[in-house]
């Protein structure tokens, strides 16, 4: 969220949490690495904003993973509700 509109510093996001600089450094090279974020060096500094991108086939698949899932729990829950309708006959 901190990064989807606009840059920050490495130093501004980890000031935004209560974990370590380094634990920070950490999950932004992992998000670097999906292709969340990307990562742009200005003199010593890195600045990192949200990839659209990695976010829209991120989204894409997440949702992908829920059709997929909903879609069988609602057949699960349809053959439930048929097999108990055949025993309350």
């Amino acid at each position: 969220m901190l990064v989807r509109e606009g840059e920050m510093s490495a130093g501004e996001i980890a000031r935004q949490f209560d974990v370590s600089w380094p634990a920070v450094s950490q999950h932004l090279a992992v998000l670097k690495e999906a292709g969340l974020v990307s990562e742009r060096r200005a003199g010593t500094r890195r600045l990192y904003r949200a990839r659209r991108e990695g976010l829209t086939e991120l989204r894409s698949f997440l949702e992908g993973f829920w059709d997929e899932r909903l879609g069988k729990l609602k057949r699960e829950a349809e053959i439930e509700e048929a097999t108990r309708r055949g025993h309350d006959r």
